[in-house]
């Protein structure tokens, strides 16, 4: 998404502006952003997907460009697939869209880096304060705030209601969730009953990375640890290893989830659920959007909380959705001023609900609709009090860490190829040599 900035931007010098005016004649640079006839123009890179979620970002930006014609927002469609490589090659470029849709576990080499600004002088009052403290810790990196969380997600339970009624299993609450042990004995009890070739969970982990580490706060793990140094090195406790090893166990020991599974992403066990191959599949909130649109008719669902650790309470690592402006923008209070205006809590509600997904401003999650038990809004407003900033957040070096070093590691570590020792030894040694490259 990279665009040509043309004629320098000009915001002083109104003869030299009117020189260039009449150079210029009737061209016009406004669809480039900058200035058009003492009009400024922003870029707003927006990585929303789903038809709900596009139509309420293009319809505020044009409730914004209608309220202030003297600052026109233009809406750039970005995508999550290719972002990160994208952001990066825009940066180098010096094309990068004022105002950038992102998450937060992306933000830490372009934030260390010099490409995004440091929006903690510029944040109006009233949105500081309407995000918890743990949000923004999600988007601050050393002395600065560099991104601004607005959506956030918890993994849940998406299950067969059915199957689990059937069953006679105890159904958990956010206030009562499963232990890990728990659910790990219910899913051998749900197998057993469910018959040949059916399985109580489906754990789709083409990507397992955040999954698996999220998910590990709930049991205290954190695998990245900082020093008094700042440095961060990574190391291996039990409480890291107590989902790596349900899952591991559910699929090679119990057979009470499928290993087919494994290389799935989230949408590819649909069908499988729909159809009672699966009792339950962890998936992130707003899945719910999907099961909506995609079930067959009379499929009954529900959303449980994901399991909790030895304390009882659900919680989880996330990386919200964040909304950050580019170093390079001149126009750095502008975009600023469209980021608070995206996200006044009733706008924040319409964002939410376009992505089925959780506020993070605490007045927006306040809102009725998003309280409603049905289709599992109320229990993910409950979780939304759990959800903590993701262990990797900070870290840089995370994303080649992820991609080279734990992903594979973990693939193979739930297919049974190699064994825990070995899942420990790479993580560890192999992550923290890259760690290091990062922080000499």
């Amino acid at each position: 998404m990279s665009r040509s900035r043309g004629w320098p931007r000009i915001r002083k010098a109104p003869v030299v502006a009117a020189v260039l005016a009449l150079l210029l004649g009737g061209c016009s640079g406004g669809g480039e952003g900058g200035q058009d006839g003492g009009r400024i123009t922003l870029r707003f890179q927006s990585l929303a997907w789903q038809d709900e979620s596009v139509q309420v970002n293009k319809e505020l930006v044009n409730e914004w460009n209608a309220a202030h014609p003297e600052i026109r927002v233009e809406y750039v469609q970005g995508s999550w697939d290719s972002v990160h490589d994208q952001l990066l090659t825009s940066f180098e470029g010096g094309e990068a869209p004022d105002i950038i849709h992102d998450a937060s576990d992306d933000l830490a080499d372009f934030a260390y880096g010099g490409r995004l600004a440091d929006l903690g002088p510029l944040l109006p009052g009233r949105l500081r304060r309407d995000i918890p403290e743990r949000g923004w810790e999600t988007a601050t990196f050393g002395e600065g705030v560099y991104g601004v969380p607005f959506l956030q997600e918890p993994r849940v339970l998406i299950a067969n209601r059915k199957i689990l009624e059937a069953s006679g299993v105890r159904i958990p609450t956010a206030e009562e969730p499963w232990s890990w042990p728990e659910f790990r004995r219910i899913a051998g009890e749900l197998t057993g009953r469910m018959g040949p070739g059916k399985y109580a969970v489906a754990w789709p982990l083409k990507d397992p990375v955040s999954a698996t580490l999220n998910l590990g706060l709930s049991a205290g793990g954190r695998l990245f640890h900082r020093g008094a140094d700042g440095k961060v090195t990574i190391r291996f406790t039990d409480g890291d290893g107590v989902v790596p090893d349900t899952i591991h166990d559910q699929v090679n020991k119990d057979g009470s989830a499928s290993a087919a599974t494994l290389g799935m992403g989230g949408s590819d066990t649909l069908p499988g659920l729909f159809g009672g191959k699966y009792a339950m599949v962890p998936l992130g909130f707003s899945y719910r959007q999907q099961i909506i649109q995609q079930a067959p008719e009379g499929f009954e669902w529900t959303v449980l909380p994901a399991p909790a650790g030895d304390g009882g309470r659900p919680v989880q690592g996330v990386s919200p959705q964040t909304l950050s402006v580019a170093e390079d923008s001149p126009y750095k209070k502008e975009a600023v001023r469209f980021i608070d205006f995206l996200l006044r809590p009733e706008n924040m509600v319409r964002l939410a609900k376009g992505d089925w997904m959780l506020p993070t401003g605490t007045r927006a999650l306040q809102d009725p609709s998003l309280r409603v038990a049905e289709n599992g809004w109320a229990t993910g407003a409950a979780l939304a009090r759990e959800l903590r900033p993701a262990p990797a957040q900070s870290v840089r070096g995370y994303p080649e860490w992820k991609d080279k070093v734990a992903t594979p590691a973990l693939q193979e570590y739930y297919s049974g190829a190699i064994d825990r020792a070995e899942l420990e030894k790479r993580l560890v040694e192999d992550g923290n040599r890259v760690l290091a490259r990062y922080q000499r």
